[in-house]
């Protein structure tokens, strides 16, 4: 006979892969994330993009003036590596306690990435040093090159750029941020301890067809884009398997509506309301609840080098939870995303 679960209590998650913008945006959308998450590492590109530990600490701070009062929700602070970037700059700002990872962009990869990464060489000195003191690298892992297909470009990613940087810098510790590919779950699994995942909530349960079947749906658009279903699986397959490498990062990414409705939309899904919802249900399809909080709660801070969160929280299972469509900004409406199928698990507290 098989046990049912209506209630889980885990330690409370964190996100390791989030987007809060700026001003109106941030306003909105920061205590979404603060209502479920206890910490999260915070994308750097915003526009101008934030480089330097001085553009860290003024954005660290605007992020902590959004939250609501008493919310505990620590944000984590990145670096957006460029070719300029100052390896001394970075090293002080990891000392300090400023900064918890670097984030590498190739130039032109995804949204806000104009000032990345063309030459890989002119970042090796700064690459170098986070070796040495341990700082890990997150990674936008896709090509640029529009000669390779947009579905192919993270395994592309991982052959020609991320392999060769890893031999080159021995000790790099890189996270391979929103897997989207049974390559890069592979390449993870055998990459060693110092490599690392995040996966998605929206990328373990939408494929491309999705995004492209029955008519265009811009809401499920992201990069990198969501692959074909044998990809979900092991996506699916990794997450729920308790492994240490694999670990929560929503890449919660508001647009609101009317860049995401133009001609040419923004890529990006924003999950911030009910990623953990989501997960359950993935996670329960698979009848793997017995190892979601290694997923949401212990691996990301143990391949960072943090301790868990000693709070806790409950999921309970009941009625459909009446998330909303869109939340109203400072920047205009913001859709939140669909699975397509009902969220039974709630986050109580």
């Amino acid at each position: 006979m098989t046990e049912t679960i209506d209630r889980l209590t885990i330690r409370r998650p964190d996100d390791w892969h989030l987007h809060l913008r700026d001003g109106a945006m941030m306003a909105a959308v920061a205590p979404e994330s603060a209502r479920h998450f206890a910490r999260a590492i915070i994308m750097p590109n915003l526009v101008p993009p934030v480089v330097t530990a001085a553009d860290a600490e003024a954005y660290r701070a605007r992020i902590l003036a959004a939250l609501p009062p008493g919310s505990g929700f620590t944000p984590l602070m990145t670096l957006y590596l460029t070719e300029e970037t100052d390896p001394e700059d970075v090293a002080r700002a990891a000392a300090s306690g400023l900064v918890t990872a670097v984030k590498l962009y190739p130039a032109g990869a995804t949204t806000n990435s104009a000032s990345g990464v063309r030459d890989f060489d002119r970042v090796r000195g700064v690459l170098e040093r986070m070796a040495e003191i341990g700082l890990p690298l997150c990674v936008h892992g896709e090509v640029t090159d529009a000669e390779v297909d947009i579905f192919d470009r993270e395994a592309v990613f991982i052959e020609r750029v991320l392999e060769p940087i890893r031999r080159a810098t021995p000790g790099l510790r890189v996270v391979l941020e929103h897997v989207t590919t049974a390559e890069g779950v592979a390449y993870v699994r055998a990459g060693g301890a110092d490599i690392a995942a995040t996966i998605t909530a929206h990328h373990l349960v939408i494929n491309r067809n999705h995004i492209l079947a029955g008519g265009i749906r811009p809401h499920y658009y992201c990069l990198p884009v969501a692959k074909r279903e044998t990809h979900r699986l092991a996506l699916v397959e990794a997450a729920t398997s308790g492994e240490s490498p694999f670990f929560l990062g929503t890449d919660s990414a508001p647009h609101p509506d009317q860049a995401k409705l133009a001609p040419c939309g923004c890529a990006g899904c924003f999950t911030a309301p009910n990623a953990l919802s989501v997960v359950a249900e993935v996670f329960e399809a698979a009848g793997a609840l017995d190892r979601l909080e290694a997923f949401t709660s212990l691996n990301g801070p143990a391949f960072y080098r943090l301790p868990p969160n000693e709070a806790r929280i409950t999921l309970t299972k009941g009625a459909p939870v009446p998330y909303p469509a869109r939340i109203e900004t400072g920047a205009g409406p913001v859709t939140v995303f669909d699975p397509g199928f009902p969220l039974h698990w709630r986050v109580e507290a």
